[in-house]
């Protein structure tokens, strides 16, 4: 073979070599973590910033690379034509053909771009440099080729893209959380925040609030003394005040001003006006989302709502706490109440209180119950059976069984819940 020859052959192996640099680059930009790149700018890594602008302009990049990748793609496949025909005359076309479409895939496509999902991080920062120039020289043929697409496109119809929403974003993020897999219980409870935190817009105040039912209340009315006496037998510290009828609130009182007051007064109940003491109640709808209480209570200062539906009727209350446990999970400490709600089975079902709240166990267990209609597992019984259950009854809804243990008057009080899993498995 000639000297052409050979520096034939060499030219088809060098751009062999730019076009597996172009397809791992397309990879390993593709491929990258932004978190970890935003992380690593923030540390004041040159390159990472270099990464985060080629992706903002995603498409002015994936032109440049493809239009780069193309033309020594072509222009190896044209070299090796010319010199398979040199060697074996027309049947060299047939040669060439096979063996560029295999050094092309082999080595310019699958090898690099399999390396480069493997370590997009590290080769990203590598190639983001000469990238960044590359998309400046190519970027007025790029443009061209754009313009067009753009006209092609809209010849036959079609639009381009709007960029992403607000939910197209969340719902990245969410995919995002579940891939965050893992059976221990640590990686089960981050999962469980970051899709709380998520939630916190989507859910009303309503759905976690303590019922006033269950809501600590003292009469204005009464002696100081037995107001002191109750306020210390409670559990919290903040208790709304009525007078005449509990729906008549007027005021807050805080445990801690109480008894400064009562210590103030050396102990002389007969001088206390308790009255004095609350605070101003406030108010909210029962409509308000927990993002934005959670708002609200920071801009105020304060920890403690009560609740009111669009009747203006007291519903109960809300707390700073009931909202941080939603992210979290129960905070309990030496002063609350340990209320029995969800008690394991041995057979691997769940004895569950009415009152439980729908979001409690799916997050607690992963389960998926809906959540929209009903916010208790007694409420989601009475919407799906369409009638009060009596004690005994059975019903199947969404794969779990809910079996009727105890009704109260016209409340569910318990009900056994037996998961999909554990239902497949008793009947295996």
């Amino acid at each position: 073979m000639d000297q052409t020859l050979w520096i034939t052959l060499a030219g088809i192996l060098v751009l062999l070599l730019f076009s597996a640099f172009f397809s791992g680059s397309e990879t390993a930009l593709t491929a990258v973590s932004r978190a970890r790149m935003h992380h690593l700018e923030r540390k004041g890594n040159r390159n990472a910033a270099l990464v985060r602008r080629l992706r903002e302009d995603k498409e002015m990049l994936i032109g440049a690379i493809l239009l780069g990748n193309n033309l020594v793609n072509i222009l190896a496949a044209s070299l090796a034509t010319s010199a398979l025909i040199v060697i074996f005359g027309e049947t060299g076309v047939v040669y060439a053909t096979v063996v560029m479409t295999l050094m092309i895939l082999i080595f310019s496509e699958v090898l690099p771009k399999t390396f480069a999902f493997n370590h997009s991080d590290r080769l990203a920062l590598v190639v983001a440099p000469v990238l960044v120039q590359l998309v400046r020289v190519l970027r007025p043929a790029v443009v061209a080729i754009q313009f067009v697409v753009r006209i092609a496109l809209r010849l036959l119809g079609e639009r381009a893209e709007a960029p992403y929403s607000h939910s197209t974003h969340e719902e990245e993020l969410r995919g995002a959380i579940e891939l965050h897999r893992g059976e221990t219980r640590e990686i089960r409870d981050e999962r469980r925040m970051l899709r709380s935190v998520l939630d916190l817009g989507d859910v009303w105040v309503s759905e976690i609030m303590t019922h006033r039912r269950n809501t600590v209340m003292i009469d204005a009315g009464i002696p100081p003394r037995e107001i002191v006496e109750q306020v210390l037998a409670s559990p919290f510290t903040r208790l709304p005040l009525w007078r005449d009828t509990p729906d008549n609130i007027v005021g807050v009182l805080h445990a801690k001003g109480l008894l400064r007051a009562v210590h103030g007064l050396g102990g002389d109940y007969d001088k206390l006006d308790v009255q004095s003491l609350a605070s101003p109640a406030w108010f909210i709808p029962d409509s308000t989302t927990l993002l934005d209480q959670l708002q609200a209570f920071r801009r105020r200062r304060e920890h403690f709502a009560m609740v009111v539906d669009e009747y203006g009727t007291l519903m109960g209350t809300v707390t700073l706490e009931d909202i941080l446990e939603e992210i979290v999970g129960e905070i309990s400490d030496e002063h609350d109440i340990a209320v029995p709600g969800v008690r394991p089975q041995p057979d691997g079902s769940y004895v569950v209180a009415g009152t439980v709240t729908i979001r409690d166990l799916n997050r607690e267990f992963e389960w998926n119950l809906p959540e929209e209609d009903a916010s208790t597992i007694a409420g989601l019984l009475l919407r799906e059976a369409r009638q009060i259950p009596d004690a005994g009854q059975t019903f199947d809804f969404y794969g779990f069984r809910f079996h009727i243990l105890r009704r109260v008057r016209n409340q569910i009080s318990s009900v056994r819940i037996t998961p999909p899993k554990r239902r497949l498995r008793a009947a295996g």
